[in-house]
């Protein structure tokens, strides 16, 4: 690891001790509805999961996150009707590029300006975003990157990482003409409205993209990290009973105290339907509909996961002596973030200090480190996250265990771990961030931006500008602006060591 690299993330490391308890469901709350003879589900996938775990057990948070979001059985993103939207006003969030058309022109900024600090790479562009939506932030982005004609002439392919068929064909809708999109054998394909002379490539994983050692590619993420599954652990302290040892000479003597065990925190239905409380009478039909009807418990023994992904940090180890500690790790998102690291630096890092990646992800791959990769999402600078699998529907905070595969569930993103993940990966690549969003959209230029589009506006349409500004880099409880957090995963470049990119405390170079 190069010393560059080693001062950004030595900086990121700086951590406090995230703890607490899990949420255990209260199974004495339930709703009248369920209390019938044969039980009722919310949802037809609620059924299929509980008959699933009565017959092969329990199963873990990352099972039931995944079958949630992503099954092709009532999955909330793979199987929305297509005249339905789950971003909005009308849907259950929204999010900063439907906020404001600022946010994506900033991020086109962005991409602009590492093109032209990085000027050792004059190849083509490789543009990526991993979780589209509705496609709001590649057309602004788009829109503004035409504008830099150098720029955008290199622009070769964009690759939109989208499972969603609903979402797939918005982002068709907005991007292209949607009948020029045909299906080819790595997915769909159209050809840019901004960009003429770019095709645009819908696949379903990160590892359909193509990997070139020639081209420089431009990674994006916004609210992708804190929708992919976790594991959930709490550290259990051994059996409290007195052992002793006894021998001819002391026959008292007590054992060594035996240490804590992480134990995997485990998704179940609620038990005994029938014997649970009754809603009151006078609750609405949507107020019974929010009961959870699953729960979290702790395995009776160690899991395979359990023996592994929490000693894979001393991060972790350093919380499991302290019992009732719970930490939530995502091994998807550590496979990503090395994914994205190697595809930007190359990998994977032969230093021998450096932790090996285990991730399928690590084959070799020999590139000259270019590109680059933006991580817009939500959660705390440095903490270890736990308790913060959270339901969404309809604008507001759910259980995550109601209505399965309508509700939207997201956790914190664990945005050291992807830095440790990343570095870990690739000796190419150095980390920056996070940052609240708040700093990296005032830094990048956002307010100048902001007073250019009011200028002239009528007054209602310049309350419009100001009020979604003011929503993105509000740094109160009502806001966005410290809630959101930027990382940027950037080549570690020979002569360039300990560059600030612009947003991370830095200027354009070139």
């Amino acid at each position: 690891m190069n010393s560059s690299a080693r001062r950004c993330f030595r900086a990121l490391s700086r951590y406090r001790v995230g703890c607490g308890q899990p949420h255990i469901v209260n199974s004495t709350a339930f709703s009248r509805q369920y209390v019938t003879g044969a039980r009722q589900w919310s949802t037809p996938l609620a059924k299929k999961l509980a008959e699933a775990i009565d017959t092969t057990g329990p199963i873990p948070v990352a099972t039931y996150m995944r079958q949630c979001l992503t099954s092709t059985d009532g999955g909330y993103y793979t199987t929305k009707q297509a005249d339905s939207d789950q971003f909005g006003r009308q849907g259950d969030f929204i999010t900063s590029p439907e906020i404001s058309q600022v946010f994506g022109e900033l991020v086109g900024i962005w991409i602009v300006a590492e093109c032209l600090s990085q000027r050792h790479a004059t190849g083509g562009i490789q543009l990526i975003e991993l979780g589209p939506g509705r496609g709001t932030l590649m057309d602004d982005l788009l829109r503004t990157v035409r504008q830099f004609k150098p720029i955008a002439d290199r622009i070769e392919s964009i690759y939109m990482v989208e499972a969603s068929p609903p979402l797939r064909e918005k982002q068709q809708r907005l991007l292209c003409d949607s009948q020029d999109v045909k299906e080819t054998e790595a997915g769909f394909e159209g050809i840019s409205k901004h960009l003429p002379g770019a095709k645009i490539v819908w696949c379903d994983q990160l590892k359909d993209v193509p990997k070139d050692a020639n081209r420089m590619p431009f990674i994006v993420a916004h609210e992708f990290f804190d929708a992919l599954p976790i594991h959930v652990f709490k550290s259990i302290a051994p059996d409290e009973k007195a052992s002793s040892i006894i021998t001819t000479n002391n026959p008292h003597a007590p054992s060594l105290k035996k240490p804590n065990d992480w134990r995997e925190l485990l998704v179940s239905p609620i038990a005994n339907p029938s014997k649970l409380k009754m809603s009151p009478s006078g609750q609405s039909q949507t107020e019974r509909d929010d009961f959870p009807e699953f729960q979290l418990s702790p395995a009776n023994a160690s899991t395979p996961h359990s023996m592994l992904l929490p000693e894979t940090s001393l991060r972790y180890q350093r919380l499991k002596t302290m019992t009732g500690s719970v930490v939530e790790i995502s091994p998807e998102s550590l496979s990503l973030a090395a994914e994205i690291a190697m595809r930007i630096g190359g990998g994977p890092a032969s230093s021998p200090t450096s932790k090996r990646s285990t991730h399928k992800a690590a084959s070799t791959f020999h590139k000259t480190p270019s590109g680059g990769a933006l991580i817009l999402d939500y959660g705390p600078l440095s903490t270890i996250p736990a308790n913060t699998l959270r339901g969404i529907r309809s604008h507001q905070l759910v259980s995550p265990f109601s209505k399965a595969g309508l509700t939207d569930l997201s956790i914190d993103v664990d945005f050291t771990a992807i830095a440790e993940a990343a570095i870990n990966a690739s000796e190419g690549v150095e980390v920056h961030g996070p940052v609240d969003q708040a700093l990296w959209l005032e830094t990048i230029g956002g307010r100048s931006r902001v007073d250019a589009l009011v200028r002239g506006a009528d007054e209602e349409k310049k309350s419009r500008i100001e009020g979604a500004w003011k929503r993105l880099v509000d740094r109160g409880p009502t806001g966005m602006g410290q809630l959101y957090k930027a990382m940027a995963v950037l080549p570690c470049l020979p002569g360039m060591e300990g560059r600030r990119p612009i947003g991370f405390g830095g200027d354009v170079v070139i």
